[in-house]
């Protein structure tokens, strides 16, 4: 585990939402930003990663509203409110430009920042997530929209929401934004057309489909005959043996694979 050198709640209206800023400030680079998945935060998504991520960079890593330490509000969770959310805290901690490291809807987020908010990101790592609702397998969506807190109870999701949440007996009520989370997605057009060199991961048996993964691929320019034409700037991981639960779970391979992407 990394221990943040500073941490707080920035006040964005009503949210107050949760931060920590990880590794040197003051080194050179750009500062990675890392968003976490439905249900995670912080340190159940990023945890074991941060040591590893924070070499040589300053790392930043954000709560969502209704997640972690970050209070909920009286509004739906979508991808467009909650990256509107994420530019209002790198508006807050004066960082004028990010590398974005998103996993499944902190992937949508990135998404949305890369494609609205180009001028905010350098390169982006989207992790387990569709750019369209065909990419995903649908017994996912349905078991998502079903999600009650005793399916739940006794798993570490569950402790932490507790143990951190600002209002602990609101669980189920962010279970039900999940299932109805609002992501309208992005054309063909939108997604060929972002600025920041991409790196796509997903596992061999997530919930994004694999053949999904390979058109957002070509969308951004890969699947080529590199040995010709060199080695496009975007590029395609699949993790074996990785459900979407667990997609960032191997820890030592998903280092190897994103701290080149991000150091290039």
């Amino acid at each position: 585990m990394s221990t943040p050198t500073r941490a707080g709640h920035a006040p964005l209206g009503d949210l107050r939402m949760y931060y920590e800023i990880h590794g040197d400030e003051h080194a050179d680079g750009t500062p990675l930003l890392l968003l976490h998945g439905g249900l995670f935060d912080i340190d159940q998504q990023f945890g074991a990663l941060l040591p590893g991520l924070t070499a040589g960079r300053q790392v930043i890593a954000a709560d969502f509203q209704g997640h972690g330490r970050t209070n909920d509000l009286d509004r739906p969770l979508s991808s467009a409110a909650l990256a509107g959310d994420v530019v209002a805290l790198l508006a807050h901690l004066g960082v004028p430009r990010v590398d974005v490291f998103g996993f499944s809807i902190g992937g949508a987020v990135t998404l949305q920042l890369a494609v609205h908010h180009p001028e905010l990101v350098r390169r982006i790592v989207v992790s387990s997530v569709s750019f369209s609702s065909d990419g995903m397998r649908p017994e996912n969506a349905e078991a998502v929209g079903a999600m009650t807190v005793d399916m739940i109870e006794g798993t570490p999701m569950a402790e932490a929401y507790r143990a951190k949440s600002p209002h602990p007996e609101g669980l189920q009520g962010l279970l039900d934004k999940l299932g109805a989370f609002v992501d309208d997605g992005w054309d063909d057009e939108q997604i060929a057309g972002i600025a920041a060199p991409t790196l796509i991961t997903v596992g061999d048996c997530d919930a994004v489909r694999l053949e999904h993964a390979v058109r957002f691929l070509r969308l951004r320019g890969g699947d080529v005959n590199g040995d010709f034409v060199g080695v496009p700037e975007s590029q395609l991981a699949v993790l074996p043996g990785t459900t979407h639960f667990f997609g960032l779970a191997r820890t030592a391979l998903v280092l190897e694979i994103v701290a080149p992407f991000l150091d290039a």
